[in-house]
């Protein structure tokens, strides 16, 4: 055979070895590197502690390609996976069938996002998160309602609305409802710095005290401008010792939350919230008040108003008064403006 013979026979069986390995890092890629969510968007799966590998196969199929399936099933065998599940909340898609896998079986959770809302209650405190976390509402509420759990935290039931800081956390999905309480309590002192801490303590309140006025002054406006104005003259009602006389805190009462009058009858409930009829601030916030409302509490301005009415061009904002003679003018252009647009 010839030379020239031998070196094609050589060339062809290099091509064929490379074509080989090329097709096989193709496969490899296509198995094991390439997106493994059905759509091709990132979505989620959520293994619960009472999870077996049949219902994990059940959970993952639907949301992965054929071939991502393939890939954790080979491995989750390998891996004695069935004796060690792991629950929580994993991504599935934006990275490769390899590493979700990887993942999954390691317990190598993604974090979830949980917003603490500025709400009304906590009733909707524990709805929002409870749809984000594994824990139930119910096992929230429970906590939050103990005088012992509130107590741990340096609350009282009344109180512990002030423990949380309306913003944007990360938590895993499995994260137990004391773990979550811990954080949250965490969060809370890092918000009360120093600089807080002395403003509160200027003011002659508690940061409790704090949270509770803001939260009044939360309900009376959404202008955040306004909102220091508003605190201060609060502040002047409880300095001179008289009731606050602050509608939200009768419509927290009374639970008519979309009220647009306070009615007579009202103001005379026996309620600890009815700040017409008890002086001083009320036992505990009326809602989860915003970080601007708390921080317009800390740097209120100092005025001489006692009096405000919400204005008669339903602006949000309020006229303000120093005396009885000039609140009672601004409350009857409210009311009348009421009349006229036929609002009860």
């Amino acid at each position: 055979m010839s030379k020239n013979k031998k070196k094609g026979k050589g060339t062809t069986s290099r091509w064929i070895l490379i074509s080989v390995l090329v097709v096989l890092a193709g496969v490899t890629y296509f198995l094991f590197f390439s997106g493994m969510s059905r759509t091709g968007n990132e979505t989620y799966i959520q293994i619960d502690e009472d999870d077996n590998i049949d219902s994990v196969y059940a959970k993952l199929q639907p949301l992965s390609t054929p071939q991502g399936f393939w890939v954790f099933k080979q491995i989750a065998g390998v891996m004695g996976y069935a004796k060690k599940i792991r629950p929580g909340r994993f991504v599935v898609g934006s990275s490769g069938s390899l590493q979700t896998s990887r993942h999954i079986i390691n317990g190598l959770q993604a974090p979830v996002k949980v917003t603490i809302r500025s709400v009304r209650t906590i009733d909707d405190l524990a709805t929002d998160v409870s749809e984000k976390l594994m824990f139930t509402r119910a096992e929230l509420l429970s906590r939050l309602k103990s005088k012992e759990v509130c107590k741990k935290y340096g609350f009282t039931p009344e109180t512990i609305p002030a423990m949380f800081i309306p913003n944007t956390y990360d938590f895993y999905w499995n994260t137990s409802v004391d773990k979550f309480l811990d954080k949250m309590s965490e969060e809370n002192k890092k918000f009360w710095n120093f600089e807080r801490k002395e403003k509160a303590k200027q003011a002659g309140f508690t940061e409790s005290e704090i949270v509770t006025l803001a939260s009044i002054v939360d309900e009376e406006t959404d202008n955040e401008a306004e909102m220091p104005k508003i605190a201060g003259m609060y502040i002047n009602r409880l300095h001179l010792n008289m009731p606050l006389q602050a509608d939200p805190t009768v419509k927290f009462a009374t639970k008519n939350f979309t009220a647009h009058r306070i009615y007579q009858k009202w103001l005379t409930i026996d309620n600890p919230y009815n700040t017409y009829k008890y002086r001083g601030l009320p036992p505990g916030p009326i809602r989860i008040p915003s970080v601007a409302a708390i921080d317009a509490v800390l740097n209120y301005v100092h005025h001489d108003y006692i009096y405000m009415c919400a204005k008669e061009d339903f602006s949000g904002t309020h006229n303000f008064a120093k005396t009885y003679e000039e609140h009672q003018k601004n409350a009857a252009k409210y009311a009348k403006a009421l009349n006229e647009h036929g609002i009860n």
